[in-house]
């Protein structure tokens, strides 16, 4: 199947006129899953100008050539009195005669005198990078209490909102009139504006969980309107994600680019072992250009002034990172690293390079889990649960850009190791398992995606081949605690 490289852009008239160009077309936005950075993990509502700048140049650096490309600016950019380890609920905000959030100036000194982002946006792209920001849904309470006029109408705030309707752990915004033309217009406002700064990424938060559908929607409407007037394009990001249900996926995929499917994720075993369900549920049903997200990448140096935790690197071991980045990069999930990039260790920054998590993103179809199974150190004797192996595959594809792919006539295969001991594979997974029954007999080349990364501290090495002759053929090796094999087969 053809996979276009652009999409059209609504006529010029169904917009008000502004002044500004409408192209014809524009690129096909989130072709791939995204890979980016955002500043949640480390920095919380604190982030800074100089901070964001920071991570920017060591992207351009150390991770652009791997498919790193876009920064996000997290919670409380708006926030005069923003603190580590949670919000400043009540305190005053940031935000123009509109009731529209602007950033605040003493963490972004470029944004003086009505500029907004748009200086820091201009510095990113100048790296050749991308620029985001995260909002939440509905309209500041500030906005409410002061009744602000709603830009382009006779309306004002107290009109739109829903006083009721309001966010369970985020108190800055009221809700909107669901379905409202008003919440619409304020909509439009507060997107044109972002837009205006010249943002190529909109994360809103308070979208999915309870999920809200009249609002996604205004929110992809005030999105066209934007990108028709500016001729730019927005991918949008939903959060946060937990109970969101795969029958919702043809509804996501008509507004979003990206869709949260878990609440936030943070550097724990436990956190990752969850991810499991919910990407074997959802990898199925990627498509180019709509990602079910499995959250940010808890890596690197993370707790610097977040929203929990203490300051530290992160307390994933190296092989429960590299499972975490392969099972995303399997499930096709988006790639959003939390940790501060210029101090993270080297060791992560070099897990993070890995070209093969852009190859199999970009490169792969028919992701699917393929084998799951409890595995016991007595047979069937429950107490004696050791812990879970489970098998991914997929199918090299062509890059939607037309790139051809590394492992084109090939597949990608992953073999996951949950128990908190080494576990040797002793012939329980099949070749055929990954190549099919048909094509088990041909000569198939094995290449190792982990072997050029930072190995197991604890003296286990990747090692992962092909043994056996013909159709007995198998897939061995030694899985490290919470670990994982990667490869491609040729």
């Amino acid at each position: 199947m053809t996979i276009p490289t652009t999409v059209s852009v609504a006529p010029a008239d169904e917009y008000p006129a502004d002044g500004h160009t409408v192209p014809e077309a524009m690129p096909v936005k989130a072709w791939r899953p995204p890979m980016g950075w955002n500043s949640w993990d480390s920095y919380g509502t604190t982030i800074t100008e100089q901070e964001v700048l920071d991570n920017a140049r060591f992207m351009a650096e150390h991770l652009k050539d791997a498919g790193w490309d876009t920064l996000v600016i997290d919670a409380g950019w708006f926030d005069p009195n923003a603190h580590a380890h949670g919000y400043s609920d009540g305190t005053p905000l940031c935000i123009d005669a509109y009731g529209r959030q602007i950033p605040d100036e003493q963490r972004f000194p470029s944004a003086a005198d009505g500029k907004g982002f748009g200086p820091l946006a201009d510095a990113v792209h100048r790296l050749g990078l991308k620029l985001g920001v995260h909002v939440m849904r509905g309209i500041p309470r500030q906005a409410v209490h002061e009744n602000l006029p709603v830009k382009g109408t006779a309306l004002h705030a107290q009109d739109v909102a829903d006083t009721e309707h309001t966010c369970a752990w985020n108190h800055d915004n009221y809700g909107l009139k669901r379905g409202d033309a008003g919440a619409q217009a304020w909509y439009d406002a507060q997107v044109d504006l972002l837009a205006s700064w010249g943002l190529d990424f909109l994360k809103v938060d308070d979208m999915q969980t309870p999920f809200f559908p009249e609002e996604i929607e205004a929110y992809h409407h005030a999105i066209e309107r934007a990108e028709a007037a500016y001729g730019r394009p927005i991918t949008l990001s939903l959060s946060p994600g937990g109970w969101v249900a795969s029958t919702h996926v043809d509804f996501l995929r008509g507004v979003s680019q990206m869709w949260r499917i878990s609440d936030d994720l943070w550097d724990r075993w436990e956190d990752i072992y969850q991810q499991f369900p919910r990407l074997a549920r959802w990898a199925p049903m990627q498509r180019t250009g709509h990602w079910a997200d499995a959250d940010m990448l808890p890596l690197g140096h993370i707790g610097l002034r977040a929203e929990r935790g203490d300051d530290r690197q992160s307390k994933l071991t190296r092989d429960e990172q590299k499972t975490l980045l392969t099972l995303w990069s399997m499930g096709r999930s988006p790639l959003m690293v939390g940790g501060d990039l210029p101090t993270s260790n080297a060791d992560t920054i070099a897990l993070l390079a890995n070209p093969a998590l852009r190859e199999v993103t970009a490169g792969s179809s028919g992701n699917r889990e393929i084998v799951r199974e409890r595995l016991f150190a007595e047979w069937n004797v429950e107490e004696s649960f050791i812990g879970e192996l489970i098998a991914w595959t997929a199918d090299a594809a062509d890059w939607a850009d037309g790139t051809t792919s590394a492992h084109a006539c090939g597949h990608y295969g992953a073999i996951f190791w949950t128990g908190s001991e080494p576990y040797e594979l002793k012939g329980n997974i099949q070749l055929q398992s990954f190549v099919g029954i048909d094509q088990r007999n041909a000569d198939w080349t094995l290449t190792d995606l982990w072997a050029d990364a930072p190995q197991s501290p604890d003296g286990i090495r990747s090692d992962v081949r092909i043994e056996g002759e013909g159709e007995d053929r198998v897939i061995r090796g030694t899985i490290p605690a919470h670990g994982c094999l990667w490869f491609a087969l040729d």
